[in-house]
């Protein structure tokens, strides 16, 4: 008796069945040369990126091997995947990683507890940070590799190209608040931040103490009392007044514009001048007293016969009162040098009358390392007061005001009557009478250091 034929519909099944598995095994096999590729066309991309490879070779990234290329932006590594019987693709995922993250590169090494040199290669570490949120979390790039001679070459290559960086600092100046972080500050960036400045071989200068330093009062008649730092009358508080009139101009072009134009309309303003002659004793006593005696000292000054002042009367193009440098660009020693933040004292700079082209060579001094007071028609004191009372009644006129056109800027302050621009600290105030100025030494308190000099300097192409 003959066995019963099999049922067609069985024999349908298992054909469905054999199709169904060639085609998931042709999707695997497809799957995996996209992967492939997708792996190739990112080396592609970081290649298009740079302008050349520099390296390319095997490291062990945690415990895969991967095909490690550095390039001249970046660094990007690709896992090695391996062929198994069955067909399968491993999926791992590639990496890549900017050179302008990485702060420090390190050979690493194993050294036995208290071996300070030597040890068996291990690889490079690259230190970089990434941002987490709004801040910047520090990591490491472990790259093993047992060879010693492949790991310097690595080691060296990506040393250069860190530093060939343009915008990676060489220097840095540090503030620290002392007081902050309940006076754990100093502690903080010694214990946590100094190290990675030293990884990444950057050199730094800390500034954190707390100074006093030395402020004006300006004391107009009849009107409020001002603090600051610094204060111009005629050409500086000229050249800002016309400057705050157009508002809409770019920065350097409207310093630029005002300079020009006070330049073009320079007129001197008869004034009556006096002024307290700074005294070493006095500064001495300043520097010692604390904030009573401060108060006791302005009595004093109120209490100082006629005699201790020294008037003039004359046409002056430019006065000026400062109690420190006043730092600039355009000014790298300062617009008065001969001062500091703690003296006790500040530099008055009266300019006579004189011809524009010399006054011209006076300001281009400025940007020179010295010679910018040698001029027969300036005068320069160390005082501890100063009165400047006007005597013309033409203020900025209204002819000049009106051809500078309409402007939604006013000053701080504006006086009925005619009133004279003042430049207080940047600072647009007009006041129509006599002002005192008085040096208050170290009346308030700041976190930093004097400078000698500023750091970058700017010529004015305009003069």
């Amino acid at each position: 008796m003959s066995e019963p034929d099999e049922d067609p519909k069985e024999e349908k099944r298992k054909v469905c069945k054999k199709k169904k598995n060639k085609e998931k095994r042709r999707g695997e096999k497809m799957e995996g040369e996209k992967l492939e590729q997708q792996q190739e066309e990112q080396i592609h991309e970081s290649v298009k990126h740079s302008e050349s490879v520099i390296l390319r070779g095997i490291f062990k990234v945690g415990k895969k091997s991967h095909d490690v290329l550095l390039t001249q932006t970046r660094l990007t590594w690709t896992p090695i995947i391996p062929e198994t019987p069955t067909g399968e693709v491993a999926v791992l995922q590639p990496g890549m990683l900017l050179l302008q993250d990485v702060f420090a590169v390190k050979v690493k090494r194993r050294r036995a507890a208290g071996q300070e040199s030597g040890g068996a290669m291990l690889g490079v570490a690259l230190f970089f940070c990434k941002r987490k949120g709004r801040k910047l979390e520090e990591d490491t790039l472990h790259l093993h590799n047992a060879s010693a001679e492949h790991t310097h070459a690595w080691y060296n290559a990506l040393k250069k190209q860190i530093a060939g960086i343009s915008s990676r600092p060489r220097y840095l100046k540090v503030f620290i608040n002392p007081s902050s972080h309940k006076k754990e500050a100093v502690h903080i960036y010694r214990e946590s931040v100094a190290p990675l400045f030293k990884m990444a071989d950057i050199r730094t200068d800390i500034t954190g103490h707390l100074q006093q330093v030395d402020m004006c009062s300006f004391s107009p008649v009849g009107q409020s009392v001002h603090f600051g730092f610094s204060a111009m009358f005629g050409f500086g508080g000229r050249s800002l007044a016309r400057a705050e009139k157009k508002r809409w101009m770019a920065s350097s072009r409207r310093r630029e514009y005002a300079l020009v134009k006070t330049l073009a309309k320079l007129r001197p303003e008869e004034c009556e001048l006096s002024f307290l002659p700074a005294k070493k004793s006095r500064q001495n006593l300043f520097w010692n007293r604390g904030q009573d005696e401060n108060q006791e000292q302005d009595s004093d000054l109120e209490g100082e016969g006629e005699a201790s002042w020294t008037t003039k009367q004359g046409q002056y193009l430019s006065i000026s009162v400062m109690s420190i440098p006043c730092l600039s660009p355009h000014a790298p020693r300062g617009l008065a040098p001969n001062t500091s933040l703690t003296s006790g004292s500040a530099s008055l700079i009266a300019v006579e009358n004189t011809s524009r082209s010399e006054f011209i060579k006076h300001l281009k001094r400025f940007g020179s390392s010295s010679g910018e007071f040698s001029f027969s028609f300036m005068e320069t004191l160390a005082v501890s007061a100063v009165k400047i009372r006007p005597l013309s009644m033409s203020g900025f006129s209204k002819e000049e005001s009106e051809e500078e056109g309409d402007s939604k800027s006013t000053p701080i302050i504006q006086p009925e009557g005619a009133a004279f621009p003042w430049n207080i600290d940047g600072e647009l105030v007009e006041i129509a009478n006599e002002v005192l100025i008085r040096v208050h030494p170290r009346l308030i308190s700041l976190y930093g250091e004097e400078v000698e000099e500023a750091e970058s300097t700017v010529s004015c192409s305009c003069i």
